[in-house]
């Protein structure tokens, strides 16, 4: 993109050359979806829709747009992640803001949004917690799929807050979700109990955070990755201090890494939780504990 335009035998740099230049680009560096990445970059650029870069595919861009398109193509080729540079990530079919404050919402997670809202749309009045809430994803996505929900989501980061209360205000949620800023369940009060306790926690262990992706590793907060030597610090909390804040036969649901499965089945136990089930996510690998609270 840095030919310049006033040459007369130059090609000029259309919405069409430009993908097609992003996509090798992002490819040579390390990208794993460098064509959808291209667009969705261009898109913002643009500030159109996915969509129109296709309705005006021989479109040339201005100045400002390839300006723009140029410093974000730098920006991804160093591996600082999409839904950073444009601001926003797709989850359970909402768009949600998110800022390096925040994790960024997995696909993965949403079978942990399908399972709570299995569980809590039958009751006639569900209370749903989410703890780790980050961008406030779980606890909106749940909030949206089940309008007789109440639901209380929790983080000790106040930045992360500020993005997830902006998401629910976006979402019309704001009168259904109440977020608290605190250590897990510490904010909530005494003799308050759920039906359903959800988290997506941190849980790699401290020493494997400096073999994720350098996307992971150099861009997103460790606050919400790292859980301690085994990655299990977090969870072992969870299990323990959850216990009060369930409603008799409540659902506790969290996600961990697949290879956590078989002794995450066997703390849960442990813990004299019942019904104890690991949940396979949409790769068919090991990565929610489903388990109830004995009434």
């Amino acid at each position: 993109m840095s030919q310049p335009s006033s040459t007369p035998a130059a090609q000029p740099w259309t919405i069409r050359r430009v993908l097609e230049w992003t996509t090798g680009h992002l490819q040579k560096h390390g990208s794993e979806t460098p064509r959808l990445e291209a667009e969705i970059l261009l898109a913002h650029a643009r500030k159109c829709k996915r969509i129109e870069l296709y309705t005006n595919y021989d479109l040339e861009l201005t100045d400002a747009v390839r300006a723009t398109m140029r410093d974000l193509v730098n920006r991804r080729a160093k591996r600082e992640p999409v839904a950073y540079l444009v601001g926003y990530r797709e989850f359970f079919s909402l768009e949600f803001r998110v800022t390096p404050d925040v994790l960024i919402p997995r696909p993965e997670t949403e079978t942990l949004v399908m399972e709570a809202i299995a569980v809590a749309k039958p009751l006639p009045s569900p209370t749903v917690l989410d703890l780790c809430t980050g961008s406030g994803c779980v606890a909106i996505a749940i909030a949206k799929n089940c309008p007789k929900a109440t639901v209380t989501a929790t983080d000790i980061s106040p930045a992360a807050l500020l993005v997830a209360t902006e998401n629910a205000t976006k979402h019309k949620l704001t009168e259904r979700i109440t977020f608290l800023e605190g250590d897990l369940l510490a904010p909530i009060a005494a003799g308050t109990t759920f039906d359903v306790i959800v988290s997506n926690p941190p849980y790699i262990p401290s020493a494997e955070i400096a073999t994720l992706h350098a996307d992971v590793q150099q861009y997103e907060p460790r606050l919400a990755l790292d859980g301690g030597n085994d990655g299990l610090d977090i969870i072992r909390r969870i299990l323990t201090d959850a216990k009060p804040f369930l409603k008799p036969d409540g659902w506790l649901m969290f996600e961990f890494t697949p290879e956590q499965a078989a002794t995450i089945h066997s703390l849960a136990q442990e813990h004299g939780y019942c019904d104890v089930t690991i949940v396979k996510d949409t790769a068919h690998q090991p990565r929610f504990l489903r388990a109830r609270l004995n009434s």
